[in-house]
């Protein structure tokens, strides 16, 4: 590829001007000596060429002498020819950065729901689980804020308050989905955690008057119905850990449509990470007296044994604790790192194939018995989520047209 660009570059610096002696005798004594140099890129070599038009293009450019101007020549230089090369790899870069923070973010999905449903079979306590989780998860934030790995944000009055109510929904979700883990298997409480984007249309619709457009309609259909399907055929079907996942996934999508309330026209509003890390702080302190109040302290060494006769020694059952919180608190921060570097959609396809990758591994490691109905029910329901979220995408067609 031949490359060719003229560009205008002094031979010397500008200090005091020097009467420059005419060198060549046929030079009029009011044009400037002046050069044309054409560089040349062939096959990554460069070459100089003279040109016989300099006195006619110096003659046109500086008719009268001016010694500011003895020095310049005309250069012509190469364009990069790996300028589309690199933008090509930085775009592969960040294909492969964002394809690893999906990886990521289901890899701790996994390892949560697999910790945590292991804890809660021996250790029957979801609201100190779950503080627990929100204790580990506020250590993690404190962390991050102390080793300026994050910028520590500044919180006003004003904003607190609205902070405040989504830490209230933020707590409950949890809690209540920790109730629900407990009663019934992980694959039925994300089954029934599917049915998500039926509330959000609903509490949209109610607080922040969105109507939803045909195809979204059309998509709820396919999600009740392969909910419900799935619940009829549950082999571990309980009604406590059915009401505990549909009433996470009201307090859920109510936290979202407030954040979103909150979110608009808040100038100074804190980013998604600053925003979740604060949530997870209060949360902790809004669970621990909540926990204690409800199943009293059970982090004394008579309910570990306890634990350990059911199955489950007391260091392993520390562990995986441990483990399980810092899963919880690491695959919501990662979440919301992805929600910033694509659109809410993408995050919605991506959060669908996340609760497929759960289901799935779940019923493998735990064995769960899975009937062909009840696996038809939760394909269904899936399939529905996929399709509300490429209803989302839709762009409502103007009245007019």
């Amino acid at each position: 590829m031949h490359i060719t660009a003229l560009a205008l570059s002094p031979s010397a610096p500008f200090l005091k001007p020097k009467n420059l002696p005419n060198r060549n005798p046929n030079h009029s004594p009011g044009v400037v000596p002046v050069q044309l140099h054409l560089l040349t890129s062939t096959n990554g070599l460069s070459c100089h060429r003279s040109s016989s038009l300099s006195s006619a293009l110096s003659s046109v450019l500086f008719p009268y002498p001016n010694p500011r101007f003895s020095g310049f020549k005309f250069r012509a230089s190469s364009v990069p020819e790996n300028a589309e090369a690199s933008e090509k790899s930085s775009k592969l870069g960040g294909i492969l950065q964002l394809g690893s923070m999906f990886a990521i973010w289901y890899l701790l999905n996994i390892y949560f729901n697999i910790f945590n449903k292991q804890i809660l079979k021996v250790y029957p306590f979801p609201a100190t689980v779950t503080a627990f989780q929100f204790g580990c998860g506020t250590v993690l934030v404190i962390l991050m804020w102390a080793f300026n790995l994050y910028k520590r944000p500044k919180i006003s009055k004003s904003q607190f308050s609205g902070i405040l109510i989504l830490a209230v929904t933020h707590t409950m979700g949890n809690l209540l989905t920790n109730l629900s883990l407990r009663k019934v298997a992980v694959s039925f409480t994300h089954t029934i955690k599917s049915l998500e984007p039926f509330f959000t249309v609903v509490l949209a619709a109610l607080f922040l008057g969105e109507k939803p457009t045909l195809p979204i309609v059309s998509s709820l259909v396919p999600i009740v119905g392969g909910v419900a399907l799935a619940s009829f055929t549950e082999s571990s079907f309980n009604w406590t850990g059915f009401w505990s996942a549909m009433a996470s996934n009201l307090t859920n999508q109510s936290r979202n449509v407030f954040s979103k309330k909150f979110m608009v026209n808040k100038e100074g509003a804190l980013d998604n990470i600053n925003l979740f890390s604060v949530i997870t702080i209060i949360s902790f302190l809004l669970c621990t007296p909540v926990a204690i109040f409800i199943e009293g302290i059970k982090f004394t060494p008579s309910y570990l044994q306890f634990a350990a006769s059911q199955g489950l020694n007391v260091r392993v059952l520390c562990v995986r604790s441990l483990f399980a919180g810092i899963c919880f608190h690491c695959y919501q921060q990662v979440s919301y790192m992805i929600l910033q570097m694509v659109s809410p959609v993408t995050h919605a396809v991506g959060n669908c194939v996340k609760r497929v990758v759960v289901i799935i591994s779940s019923v493998i490691f735990f064995q769960t018995p899975v009937s062909p109905i009840n696996s038809l029910g939760t394909g269904v329901a899936l399939v529905g989520v996929f399709l509300y979220s490429r209803a989302k995408r839709m762009k409502p067609k103007p009245k007019g047209t």
